[in-house]
């Protein structure tokens, strides 16, 4: 019985093992990550990257055919990211995107003559209002 017991223990350490070795062989192309560590800069353009194709459909006017397609703007500040469109004089938030140690703390999207997110921050820094209107039908960070 104890050389039963012994040797149930020496193959369970021994799949463990092998387990953990295959795993760490194999571990960044199961989880699709590679290890590495971004820099600031590189971390900012890929949510640049990100921020600028996301668009948040259930938020977007409907369209017909014979309308133009809408162009985006970007608009960046300390808190975060904008994107918005214009159509009609009046501007929709498209997405919105709080910077590192910001969170959303209001957002009025529109479509409006003027519509507004909230960033707040995580510490004592000051909140930041992003207003944003239409200016020749394209949008434009309006003055606090």
């Amino acid at each position: 019985m104890k050389r039963l017991v012994l040797a149930w223990a020496a193959a369970a350490v021994a799949a463990t093992g092998a387990a953990v070795a295959v795993l760490g062989l194999l571990g960044g192309a199961l989880t699709g990550t590679s290890g590495q560590v971004m820099t600031q800069e590189e971390a900012r353009a890929a949510l640049t990257r990100v921020t600028a194709t996301i668009q948040r459909p259930s938020q977007s006017p409907a369209r017909t055919p014979t309308q133009a397609p809408l162009e985006n703007e970007v608009i960046r500040t300390a808190g975060g990211t904008v994107i918005a469109s214009c159509a009609g004089g009046e501007v929709t938030l498209r997405s919105w995107s709080p910077a590192q140690g910001y969170s959303v703390d209001g957002v009025e999207p529109g479509p409006d003559t003027e519509a507004k997110v909230e960033f707040e921050p995580d510490d004592d820094a000051e909140e930041v209002e992003v207003k944003v209107g239409c200016a020749g039908g394209r949008p434009v960070k309006l003055p606090d």
